[in-house]
C-alpha cells in the first residue's frame, strides 16, 4: 500500500472509532508503528483532516472532511434530494428507513430515519453494509455490472447469521429475483430477527449510486407486508434517481409508462 493509502486508512480507522484516541491506541488499532503513526497524524492534522485536543492529546476528525463533503453534496445532492423522500417513506410505512451510498468499494449508510415504534430497528450512520448479507447490498449488487458481481462473488463471503447466504448459486438466484422485482428482500441475513427490503438508486450509464432500505422486526412483517414495503421502497429509490438525473431518460420515472400507477407514486413521493 502507498504512503497516501496508509495515511487515508489511518484516517478511516479514526473515523470508525466511537471515541477520540491517542497515539498509542491509534498505532495499535492501525497496525502501524508509533513513529509512522505519529508522522501521519501530524500531516493529517496540518491539512485539517484531524484535530488534536490540546488537553488530552487525543485525535478526532477535523473540519476538512466536512468541507469536502459539503462540496461533494453541492455537486451530487444525494442527501438534499433524498431526505424529503426518505422522511415521507418512513412516515408512511412506520418502520426505519435508511439510505446508503457506494464509494471506494464499500456501501455505507449516510442517513437513517428511525421508526417511532418502541420495537424498531436502529441503523447508525456510517454503518458498512455487506453486499451479500444486507438488503441494500443485494439491491446494489443486483443492478451492478457483471464484472463487479463476478469479482465480488469470487471471494470468500462472511457469514453473519445462520441465515446469511454465502453460496454463489443461491446468491445469483437472489440477484436475479431482485432484478425482476426491482427490490431485494433480506430475511435475517445480517442480524437475527430483522427483515429488510431495499431498492437501488440508479444512475444513467453507471453503477447505482447507492440504495434505499426499509428495516423492520421480522415478527411484524408478513408476506403481504413485504410486497407493500418492497413496492414503496422501489418507488422511493426511483423518485430519488429521477430527481438526481431529471434530464436523463434512463433514470427514475422514465422506466414507467406515463399512465402507470408506479409512475404516479414516484411523482407523489417526489412532490410531497
Amino acid at each position: 500500500m502507498s504512503t497516501i493509502g496508509k495515511a487515508l486508512t489511518l484516517l478511516d480507522t479514526i473515523a470508525g472509532l466511537p471515541h477520540e484516541a491517542g497515539l498509542s491506541e491509534l498505532a495499535r488499532v492501525s497496525g502501524l508503528d508509533k513513529a509512522t503513526t505519529r508522522r501521519f497524524l501530524v500531516e493529517l492534522e496540518r491539512f485539517g483532516f484531524l484535530e488534536q485536543d490540546s488537553a488530552t492529546r487525543k485525535y478526532r476528525i477535523g473540519a476538512t472532511p466536512l468541507r469536502l463533503a459539503q462540496i461533494r453534496e453541492a455537486r451530487l445532492p444525494l442527501l438534499q434530494v433524498g431526505l424529503p423522500i426518505l422522511r415521507r417513506l418512513a412516515a408512511s410505512c412506520g418502520e426505519t428507513v435508511h439510505m446508503s451510498e457506494y464509494s471506494a468499494g464499500r456501501l455505507s449508510t449516510i442517513h437513517a430515519e428511525e421508526s417511532f415504534r418502541a420495537h424498531r430497528v436502529t441503523v447508525k450512520v456510517g454503518t458498512l453494509l455487506p453486499l451479500h448479507a444486507s438488503a441494500s447490498g443485494i439491491a446494489y449488487l443486483a443492478f451492478s455490472p457483471a464484472l463487479l458481481i463476478d469479482d465480488y462473488l469470487s471471494h470468500p463471503l462472511e457469514r453473519f447469521t445462520a441465515h446469511t447466504i454465502v453460496e454463489t448459486g443461491p446468491l445469483r438466484s437472489l440477484l436475479a429475483e431482485t432484478r425482476r422485482l426491482g427490490y431485494s428482500v433480506n430475511r435475517q441475513g445480517l442480524e437475527n430477527g430483522m427483515i429488510s427490503v431495499a431498492a437501488p438508486i440508479l444512475a444513467p450509464g453507471k453503477p447505482p449510486v447507492g440504495a434505499v432500505a426499509i428495516a423492520a422486526p421480522l415478527v411484524r412483517v408478513d408476506d403481504r407486508g413485504i410486497e407493500n414495503l418492497g413496492s414503496a421502497v422501489r418507488e422511493a429509490a426511483r423518485a430519488i434517481s429521477a430527481a438526481l438525473y431529471p434530464l436523463d431518460g434512463r433514470a427514475g420515472t422514465a422506466a414507467f409508462p406515463k399512465s402507470s400507477p408506479a409512475e404516479k407514486a414516484v411523482e407523489e413521493l417526489a412532490a410531497g
